[in-house]
């Protein structure tokens, strides 16, 4: 691949200054001498510092992001992000504990989503959410290992210390961005940046005296045994706690009244307190959000509800020129942020300071139809009895099925004929899902060296590759509740520039406990839809709206933003940062772009996403490290 020009130097050189126009970020640094250097270097661009209970360095940060700190006497606790914690409590708790396990045992029975970082018997322990929508990352700094949420931060500290590289991309990793979709555990979640290692989130890393680190297992999801009544009712209680979370001392909340999920988490809020609603319109006439938003705000107290028209909200594509939000990955989401900004923005116009969005529930309520497999050797009857549903629902070619079925090769085995395919002709849209995934296709605009450097990353992961659960169909659902929250954090991070924290209580490890434990064949059934949320929110949400059988299609005129913003799209394929990193073939790219997105059959709009996400971040990080803003720095 290319070596770039000066413009990409300009990435690998600017160091710690990018951290600057990084909005929020925290680092935990062990508790040894060595972590002090790296330490001085963060102070000048954090906006708060804690020391160990030794006096050292330990956490240092920006944008507290719910920031609660306790100590006793030998340790200290902190916790980030939506939960309920207080500093008293944390006290308390600091004063007990003798070792970060002790303060993880604490962690599993907080509601809420939040980091975790503890400083005890002179070990750190850090951890994040089981779903991914709150990470952590680890790289070695002046030779010892420190810990952050971000990797883009990690990079830029790795990037500045003394006879370091300067801040690097990992190319084939960006390569891999470009995949469509970009799925394919372990690839998925590696940074692109070098030296910079992504912590499985059902992981914890340890950071001991000598600034070494052990990363180990925390969490086994629960096995799938309760039944649909037992399970509705873990559900609900953990929802409840989790929108309890959001609400308390809150005099209104906002939040998005469309499908069920969502419904479910305003009708809950409105029971401790006012929330004002939003439902966006759509063009498409088989789009009933609005009808049965409407019908819930009737039937429920202490919601406001308002519809956005359809011609009020801004198209996919829109503003891109200008986005220069710094995220720590490409995020295909970025083509629809001026629809996600439009609504955080009405939302803070209400005076509301939190958002309840019903992400991940569709992910974490269903199951991968892989469950199946393992319901065939259990409950045969029971399992061809769905396989039936299934096949006729999404009209599955019965051939299909029974071939995966055949398949019992091992994910390892999977995973490495999947680099031989990245340019095979895409299945058809109603292929069955029986498999370990889809496997993913590289676009026709991605270079011969990118499809190259992706494939030789796949075939290197596959035989070491480790499956996220013992049970196939629970591997799948983890895979696919990450996947899901991936896009929530640059979401969240756009909604914060408007003032208002974006809440998905979905995606909090106890509703993902509770979920995770019952049994697949009862939670997604071929004949019912969501049964698990049906009856777990009896009595919280209307029975109106509880008879709402059908999932809004969620589609856009897709060719019809690319007709209205084709100018802008062309113009970001001149001087295209993708190409000097020869990863993508401009010609290609405008030549597809200046006529409908579908190949063959085969809908691109999805790979283009990837690509201008990966286009827009790399022109945004450019731009930054190219001009950091030096009034960013808040010292400590």
């Amino acid at each position: 691949m290319a070596d770039g020009n000066a413009r990409h130097r300009h990435v690998r050189e600017a160091g710690l200054a990018e951290l600057a126009a990084v909005p929020t970020w925290f680092v935990a640094l062990p508790d040894c001498a060595a972590a002090e250097a790296a330490g001085a270097r963060l102070r000048e661009y954090a906006e708060y510092g804690a020391p160990h209970p030794s006096g050292r360095p330990w956490l240092l940060g920006a944008g507290r992001d719910g920031l609660a700190l306790g100590q006793g006497r030998d340790a200290k606790v902190a916790v980030f992000g939506q939960h309920a914690v207080t500093g008293d409590d944390l006290d308390r708790i600091a004063g007990r504990i003798a070792a970060g396990e002790e303060a993880g045992a604490y962690a599993e029975r907080l509601a809420g989503s939040f980091h975790l970082v503890a400083s005890a018997g002179g070990q750190v322990r850090v951890q994040g959410a089981l779903s991914g929508l709150r990470r952590v990352y680890t790289a070695e700094v002046d030779g010892i290992t420190v810990a952050a949420d971000r990797a883009d931060v990690l990079a830029f500290l790795t990037g500045s210390q003394a006879g370091g590289s300067g801040v690097e991309l990992d190319r084939a990793q960006l390569a891999f961005h470009l995949l469509d979709p970009p799925l394919l555990h372990p690839l998925t979640d590696r940074p692109v940046w070098r030296n910079v290692t992504f912590v499985p989130p059902d992981h914890c890393v340890l950071l001991d005296r000598d600034g070494r680190a052990r990363t180990l297992p925390r969490w086994t999801p629960p096995p799938p045994d309760l039944s649909l009544a037992e399970g509705a009712r873990a559900v609900r209680e953990a929802l409840e706690a989790a929108v309890a979370v959001r609400t308390a001392g809150q005099q209104l909340v906002s939040g998005d009244l469309s499908g069920l999920d969502s419904t479910s988490v305003c009708c809950l809020a409105a029971g401790r307190t006012r929330v004002v609603a939003f439902t966006a319109a759509s063009p498409d006439p088989l789009d009933d959000d609005v009808e049965w938003a409407v019908r819930t705000a009737a039937a429920v107290g202490g919601i406001e509800h308002h519809v956005v028209p359809a011609a009020e909200m801004p198209s996919i594509y829109h503003g891109l020129p200008g986005m220069d939000e710094p995220f720590d990955e490409p995020c295909g989401v970025i083509a629809d942020s001026a629809r996600w900004l439009a609504l955080a923005r009405r939302a803070a116009a209400h005076g509301s300071a939190v958002h309840l969005t019903g992400f991940g529930g569709d992910e974490l309520l269903g199951a991968s139809t892989s469950h199946l497999r393992t319901l065939l050797r259990h409950r045969p009857v029971e399992a061809v009895r769905q396989l039936r549903g299934f096949t006729a629902s999404y009209r599955w070619s019965r051939r299909q099925v029974l071939r995966q079925l055949c398949d019992t090769r091992p994910y390892g085995h999977w995973l490495g004929a999947a680099a031989g395919l990245l340019t095979a002709p895409a299945p058809s849209e109603n292929a069955p899902t029986l498999d370990w995934g889809p496997v993913p296709r590289m676009p026709p605009w991605a270079t011969e060296a990118a499809t190259d450097a992706v494939r030789a990353l796949i075939r290197d992961a596959a035989p070491d590759a480790e499956l996220l659960a013992g049970r196939r169909g629970i591997h799948d659902d983890l895979e696919g509740i990450r996947d899901a929250a991936r896009p929530l954090r640059p979401i969240g991070q756009l909604a914060a520039r408007t003032g208002i924290r974006l809440a998905a209580p979905y995606y909090d490890d106890r509703v993902l406990e509770a979920a995770l434990a019952v049994r697949p064949e009862e939670k997604r059934t071929p004949w019912r839809y969501k049964p698990l949320l049906l009856e777990g929110m009896r009595g919280a949400v209307p029975d109106v709206s509880l008879a709402r059988q059908s999932k809004s299609p969620g589609t856009c005129d897709l060719d019809g933003a690319l007709r209205r913003h084709r100018a802008e799209l062309l113009a970001l394929w001149e001087d295209s940062s993708l190409a000097r990193l020869g990863l993508a073939d401009p010609a290609v790219l405008r030549t597809l772009c200046a006529r409908p997105l579908t190949e063959h059959g085969r809908d691109l709009h999805g790979a283009l996403y990837q690509a201008v996400a990966c286009e827009v971040w790399l022109r945004a990080r450019e731009r930054t490290a190219a001009t950091p803003n030096p009034e960013a720095k808040s010292p400590c």
